[in-house]
């Protein structure tokens, strides 16, 4: 799990060119959007496009995406249980 936890978010850092950030910076239980790390909408979309691409998961409904995208423990666990590749 801890690697999976370590490439989710290099993935994100370079997805989201978050130059000035490094893996380890990034708390795994805080909030990706808003007050935590600070994404926005557009952010959400490039997630999206991570989890397809890396891990083979579509999410069904943004309902689903905002219950996966709460943070970085939340989106490990969902690709933990959903991955197809």
């Amino acid at each position: 799990m801890e690697e999976l936890i370590f490439n989710l978010k290099t993935q994100i850092i370079d997805a989201l060119n978050l130059e000035d950030m490094t893996p380890e910076q990034i708390d795994n239980d805080a909030p990706l959007f808003g007050d935590g790390l600070g994404l926005d909408s557009i952010d959400a979309l490039e997630l999206i496009v991570i989890l397809d691409k890396h891990y083979g998961i579509k999410l069904a409904s943004p309902a689903e995406g905002k219950e996966v995208f709460k943070s970085i423990n939340c989106i490990a666990d969902y690709v933990q249980k959903h991955r197809t590749k």
